[in-house]
This record gives C-alpha cells, sequence and structure tokens, in this order.
C-alpha cells in the first residue's frame, strides 16, 4: 500500500514548509497548502507506522464539516485540490486550542479519576462516572505546542499572560459553544453523540476565523448512541469512533509518550485494522460512502493536484 509517510515537495512562489505531527504545511505569500499524511499519532508522539487511507479521512471529514459550519464562523479553507490536500488562506493562529467536553471522557475522565475536580480551571460536580454526559458543556484550553505535549491551561491563565486578548477570548469562547452544539446536532443525526473536540482558530485583516480541521477522529470522540444510556447504567465500556482506540491499546502495552518507554510493534493486520476503523468513522460521521483514492504513485498525484492549484488560482 503506498501511503504517504512524508512530503518534500518544492512548489512554486513557495516561502515555507512545516512539518507537524500529522500535516506537512506548505506556505506561502497568502496561502497555505496542508497535505494530511497517513502518519498517526498519540500521546503527542508519532507512531512508526503510517495508516492507509488515514489522510484522506481527515482531509474529507474536515471538508465536509468546515462547509457545514461556515454559516457560524468564516474559515481558512478555499479549495480541496485532492483528497490528501486543503489550501486555504494564512492566518495568524491563536497560540491555544478551544477544547470543548459534553461528557466525562479520555483526559477530563482521568483527571477525574485521579481525584481532581478542576481542569483547566473549569470545577466538575461530585459523582461523576466515565463518559456521563455533563450538566453543560465546558471549554478546557491548551497551550499550542509544535513539538512535545499540549498543555492544559484556565481562561484565567491565557488572559494573565496576555495569549489572548479578552475581546478575542470572549467570541472564540461562542464560537467554540456553537460549533460545538453544530457538531452535536449534525452526529444525532448520524447515530452518534460528539463527547468532546477541539478547534484552532486565527486571525485575517483583523478577523477571527476556524483554521485547520475540524470534527475528524484525531481531533475528536464520539460515542454511538444507540445503547448509550444502557451501557451507563451497567458500567459498561461506550461503543465509540475515535481515535482512543489507539490510545487504549498503547496504554494497555504500557506505552503513554513517558520518557523511556517503547512503541509496541504495530503488525500490519493492526495497522489495516486502525485503516478500517477509520473509513468506518469517515462513513458513520458523514452518511457518505467512502471512496478509497488511487494510491499508486500517490505522491505524484498530490504534487500534479497541488501544481494545477496553484497555476489556476
Amino acid at each position: 500500500m503506498n501511503v504517504i509517510k512524508s512530503t518534500n515537495f518544492n512548489f512554486p512562489n513557495q516561502t515555507g514548509f512545516y512539518k507537524g505531527k500529522v500535516r506537512d504545511v506548505y506556505s506561502f505569500e497568502d496561502l497555505l497548502v496542508m497535505v494530511a499524511s497517513d502518519r498517526i499519532s498519540a500521546f503527542d508522539v508519532v507512531l512508526p507506522e503510517a495508516i492507509p487511507f488515514k489522510g484522506q479521512v481527515l482531509n474529507q471529514i474536515a471538508e465536509h464539516f468546515l462547509k457545514a459550519t461556515q454559516s457560524i464562523v468564516p474559515n481558512w479553507l478555499l479549495a480541496v485540490p485532492d483528497p490528501n490536500v486543503s489550501a486555504g488562506l494564512k492566518c495568524e493562529a491563536f497560540p491555544v486550542e478551544m477544547v470543548v467536553r459534553g461528557y466525562l471522557a479520555g483526559h477530563a475522565a482521568r483527571t477525574y479519576k485521579s481525584g481532581l475536580r478542576t481542569l483547566c480551571g473549569v470545577t466538575l460536580p461530585e459523582g461523576l462516572k466515565e463518559n456521563d454526559k455533563l450538566p453543560q458543556p465546558i471549554i478546557t484550553p491548551t497551550t499550542k505546542a509544535h513539538e512535545g505535549h499540549d498543555e492544559d491551561i484556565s481562561r484565567e491563565d491565557i488572559l494573565a499572560k496576555g495569549l489572548v486578548s479578552e475581546e478575542d477570548y470572549v467570541q472564540l469562547e461562542q464560537y467554540t459553544l456553537a460549533l460545538f452544539e453544530k457538531g452535536t446536532q449534525m452526529a444525532a443525526e448520524q447515530g452518534l453523540i460528539l463527547v468532546d473536540t477541539k478547534y484552532e482558530f486565527g486571525k485575517i485583516d483583523g478577523k477571527i476565523v476556524l483554521i485547520d480541521e475540524i470534527h475528524t477522529p484525531d481531533s475528536s470522540r464520539y460515542f454511538y448512541a444507540d445503547g448509550y444510556a444502557e451501557r451507563q447504567a451497567s458500567g459498561e465500556s461506550q461503543k465509540q469512533l475515535s481515535k482512543e482506540f489507539v490510545r487504549e491499546w498503547l496504554i494497555a502495552n504500557n506505552f503513554q509518550g513517558k520518557e523511556g518507554q517503547t512503541v509496541p510493534e504495530m503488525t500490519p493486520e493492526w495497522v489495516n485494522q486502525i485503516s478500517e476503523r477509520y473509513i468506518e468513522l469517515f462513513e458513520k460521521v458523514t452518511g457518505k460512502a467512502f471512496e478509497k483514492s488511487v494510491t499508486d504513485n500517490v505522491l505524484e498525484r498530490v504534487e500534479k493536484n497541488v501544481l494545477t492549484f496553484l497555476a489556476n488560482r
């Protein structure tokens, strides 16, 4: 299988290149071209094996939701010239990610289980079980780290450190909750529960815009709505669509990204299973059939499609 593990293109008028955990970002004067690779990360570590079609899944889910939410908040996306590529406006990104949670799951559940009742300055009620619905969605921001771990941060610290102005932060909160509400409605239509997700924002010409991906399995957690209440009542694990199953596999194999730990072997069968789960998530979340892109000479395909886009814009 011809996967995109990394890219190293040199496009006309290119001004910069940045390799993220999953995306390769090519900069131009007023434009960003993001290639969604097939790399997969967990606990802020890029795992050694790439996952077939993962980048296409992420890119096309993001396109689906960016188009569906552009009436709520303007976003950066201009075009999707290739199944693995998004091109859009170059913005000045805010140095925080807006994490929003409707349920006690993942990092929030692990924090709660440790005995803490405050997360990013937000007080959580007593008596919650893992995966319980919260009284209302909460925003638990993180710092945005280029390398290493993102760190939890409170609203108060963001304002005190001057990371975001109060006026802008109030707007970010409003956009975050409105986007989460829309995502929740769209998930419900597909028989899913949007558990938690994160949004990133930037500014262009003084205007706040939504950037990067939204509502993808890398940035979001989904439960199946059918049977949710019964599973909670009986103390069962929730059936979910997200990257959490990869994290759980790593934890079970003694890896959480900590110093001295080694990533367990990713067998071809396990890699294929991850790919199938991502494709299942695409189809379940969007309600569309997934059409696998041609992966013969995949890097040539990506380069050709980006060059055509650049020539015609």
